[in-house]
């Protein structure tokens, strides 16, 4: 048993425990169930709850969320939209994304499948200094998928190239 004031009282009987509480006017609360015998404090009850939602908003504050950003490709993607999508997807694995490089096929385009696949590993090539892939190259339906994922080895060894090159 916990006081308002955060000093132990020790282990007391339920029915002491509710005296306490109605005593000074507050709630009895029971913060951990699962601990033997369980622990309560007194206190009140809104301050409690506001204090729960105020650690449940600070925890997911600090929280970060991947984001998975597709990048879309045809068997027939010219050099130059290729590169910007290049471009693209290295701006989003910068930012700690994970890049969805899809080839979609068109009518007839399914024949071209190894023109896809070779577009998938180009891509891969452009990205190998930064990312890794998450999972290789498949088809699903009319489409072949690959993901990538920002690889922190690989950013550690770039930069400290960088840093190496640059005069001082």
């Amino acid at each position: 048993m916990i006081d308002e004031d955060g000093t132990q009282l020790g282990v007391l009987t339920v029915k002491e425990a509710i005296a306490a509480a109605t005593a000074k006017a507050l709630d009895l609360i029971e913060i951990v169930p699962t601990a033997e015998p369980p622990v309560c404090k007194i206190m009140d009850f809104g301050k409690y709850k506001y204090e729960l939602a105020k650690k449940d908003k600070l925890q997911k504050k600090h929280q970060h969320v991947t984001l998975v950003k597709e990048i879309r490709f045809h068997p027939n993607t010219d050099t130059h939209d290729f590169d910007f999508k290049v471009r693209h997807a290295r701006a989003f694995i910068d930012e700690g994304h994970k890049v969805k490089a899809t080839v979609v096929f068109k009518g007839r385009e399914i024949t071209y499948q190894d023109q896809g696949r070779a577009m998938l590993d180009h891509f891969t090539e452009q990205l190998e200094d930064i990312a890794r892939i998450d999972a290789p190259a498949k088809m699903e339906g009319r489409q072949m998928i690959a993901y990538y994922v920002a690889d922190k080895s690989k950013k550690k060894t770039t930069e400290s190239s960088k840093q190496t090159t640059e005069p001082s």
